[in-house]
């Protein structure tokens, strides 16, 4: 069988981990990797594969994997659905999951392309946890409760603010779904301090939690890539009350996110060309092998 060709657009913690993914899948390869440089210099790894700046530089391409932050999603995933690639990414603004998911559809359908949207582990493999168990206690409620870890999405916001040349955002759970932010920047020379916190309350990222912002000398000191979640849920079953479900899981954040955007490359594959998030998608999609086999040692 003709393996799944897929190319990794940018290269930093989660392109890494996604190549790493893709080459222990025994049904796919790397057709190459997408950087605005083009260059492979610093990464031993990447000496046998090609990198260019042009996506159709690689020849036939299945899926790209955008290992981009997520404010960059919507403008590469348009350009390449319309080229009839695939696509899959790890968008993670929630609030602003549907908008793109209606950007994207029609282009995905125009040119017989899927796009597969927020396919991290949060959103992405915990929607599905979530949507599953909303289906076994249709009453009550659900708390995702996370880290305490570095968000990768939050930490990225913040290093794209002027006069932040770095910077680690951790989570830190307070309890029933709500989260405290913990900011860590390093700032440029001249930076006025009181402007970098100010404009990192105010975005997107922030706005809705509790946010503490700390200037400090060095954020790779402090820095550490694991995570975590806690899913908790507790309703009822039918008329029987005091159903508690709990799903639980310590992680390194980019690698789990990377392989769960090779699994979703994967499912692109099996899909009708439109957009999607993980909840809409078979999970048996999301594995290699003959599906039979999946059905007789998983079910």
């Amino acid at each position: 069988m003709e393996k799944i060709k897929v190319a990794i657009v940018g290269y930093g913690n989660v392109g890494r981990f996604a190549l790493e993914a893709l080459e222990a899948a025994e049904d796919m390869e790397c057709a190459g990797i997408v950087r605005r440089n083009a260059n492979a210099e610093g990464f031993p790894e990447l000496q046998k594969y090609k990198v260019v700046s042009d996506i159709r530089e690689l020849g036939k391409v299945d899926v790209a994997i955008l290992a981009t932050p997520s404010r960059k999603v919507e403008e590469n995933a348009l350009k390449y659905l319309a080229l009839g690639i695939s696509t899959v990414d790890s968008f993670d603004i929630h609030t602003k999951i549907l908008d793109l998911r209606s950007t994207l559809a029609p282009v995905a359908r125009e040119h017989g392309a899927v796009s597969v949207i927020s396919a991290g582990w949060d959103p992405g493999s915990d929607s599905v946890v979530r949507t599953l168990m909303e289906g076994l206690a249709p009453k009550g409620l659900t708390y995702t409760n996370f880290g305490p870890g570095r968000s990768m999405g939050h930490s990225v916001a913040v290093r794209a603010i002027e006069g932040v040349r770095d910077a680690l955002s951790m989570t830190i759970p307070v309890g029933t779904g709500i989260h405290r932010r913990m900011v860590y920047v390093e700032l440029e020379p001249g930076a006025d301090f009181a402007k970098v916190e100010q404009a990192i309350k105010n975005d997107a990222y922030f706005v809705n939690d509790e946010t503490h912002v700390m200037q400090v000398e060095s954020v790779d000191a402090l820095n550490d890539v694991g995570h975590g979640v806690n899913l908790v849920r507790k309703g009822v079953s039918g008329k029987t009350h005091n159903q508690l479900l709990e799903f639980n899981m310590k992680i390194n954040n980019p690698a789990l996110t990377g392989q769960v955007l090779v699994l979703c490359a994967r499912a692109a594959m099996r899909q009708a060309p439109g957009c999607y998030t993980m909840i809409e998608i078979p999970v048996i999609d999301l594995l290699p092998g003959d599906r039979e086999d999946l059905i007789r040692h998983l079910v």
